[in-house]
This record gives C-alpha cells, structure tokens and sequence, in this order.
C-alpha cells in the first residue's frame, strides 16, 4: 500500500515564529504612526487620553499607539517586543487577553486621575502591564516556573519599577494603572480554584 500524504510529513517543532507576529504587528503600526504623525508635524497625539474629558475616552484605544517622538518609540519597542513576545509564546490568546485588560485598566485609570488638560500617549502603559503580568503570575498559580521566569525579568527590567514615582514629564499614572492591569491579568488568567484544589491551571 502506498503511503498517504499524512505519513510522509516530517514531526513538527516548536513554532518560535508565528506567535510572534502579533507583536511585531503592533509595534510596526506603532512605528507607521508615527513616520506618519512626524510628516503631520505631531497632530496626531492630540488624540490620546485626555483626562476627564468626554472626548477624550477614545484616547484608551489610541494612546498605546502614539508616541511623543522617535525617541520616545525606540524606548518603547524593545520592552513591548521582549515582555509581549514572552508572553504571546506561552499562548496567543493570553497575550490578547493581558493586552485587553491592561488597555482598560491602564486607560481608565490614568483618564480618572490624570492631571487636566494634560494628554497621555504612548505604549508603556502596555510595557507595564506585560512586566507586572510576568512578574507576579507566578505567585497566583504557584508555579515554579512561572516564579523563575518572574526572578530573571526582575533581573532585567527591575529598573523599570522608578517609572511608577511621579515625575515631571512622564504619565507615571499610565505606568502605575498598566501595572495593575497586568497583576489584574495575572490573577485572572491563574488564579488557583482553592474550592476544587486546584494546583494553579491556566483559564487561558
């Protein structure tokens, strides 16, 4: 009998690739934003969070994806790619999810209490949020692993925790609400179910 297509396929590695190509998507649409609000001289970051202010909600959605600058881009591109990628290769859908939250938690709190008349942009609401996510999943699902990989990127990234002081210039109120976006994900996706004694299972 001769073999069917099914037997002649070779075994399948990991895909290292393919999870990654949301991530790298989002910061792409970061980076023609901006090329494209450069040429517009920056009229574009008019439309990021304006606190307090009706119309200015929108700016949850928007604000990730403007930047105040190159400079302020390239700041935020490497983090976002690391943190994101390391959470989009444990699952897509995970990453969808801890972006989601953070977006709204991050958006929400920083339109209730940032200052008036200011104008909130950039994605290191969402680097916050990725950060947190990773540093702090471990502790909800009990899981070694996860606790590991929370203690290297605390290694790394630690530096990153000044940027939830107040300080002149800097949305610290995005970087401290995309921070509890990113625990809030955390507890959500691996929360241990304490009624069925569970040991820490993903939702996600």
């Amino acid at each position: 009998m001769a073999p069917v297509a099914e037997d002649l396929e070779r075994p399948k590695g990991i895909d290292l690739v393919t999870p990654l190509v949301p991530v790298c998507i989002l910061v792409a649409i970061m980076w023609v934003e901006e090329i494209v609000d450069t040429g517009l001289g920056g009229d574009l970051d008019k439309y990021g969070i304006v606190p307090r202010e009706i119309n200015g909600l929108d700016g949850i959605l928007w604000a990730p994806f403007l930047h105040g600058g190159f400079g302020h881009l390239i700041a935020n591109s490497l983090p976002f790619l690391i943190l994101g990628g390391a959470i989009a290769l444990g699952s897509l859908e995970r990453f969808a999810f801890v972006t989601l939250v953070t977006m709204v938690v991050c958006g929400v709190g920083t339109w209730l209490t940032g200052p008036a008349h200011s104008v909130h942009i950039g994605a290191s609401g969402l680097v916050f949020g990725y950060l947190f996510y990773l540093l702090s999943r471990g502790v909800f699902a009990r899981h070694l692993g996860y606790l590991l990989i929370g203690v290297v990127v605390f290694m790394v990234y630690g530096g990153a925790l000044w940027g939830l002081l107040p300080a002149p210039g800097v949305s610290w109120q995005g970087h401290f609400f995309g921070a509890l976006g990113g625990i809030l994900s955390a507890w959500l996706i691996h929360r241990r179910v304490q009624e069925d004694g569970g040991d820490g299972d993903d939702v996600l």
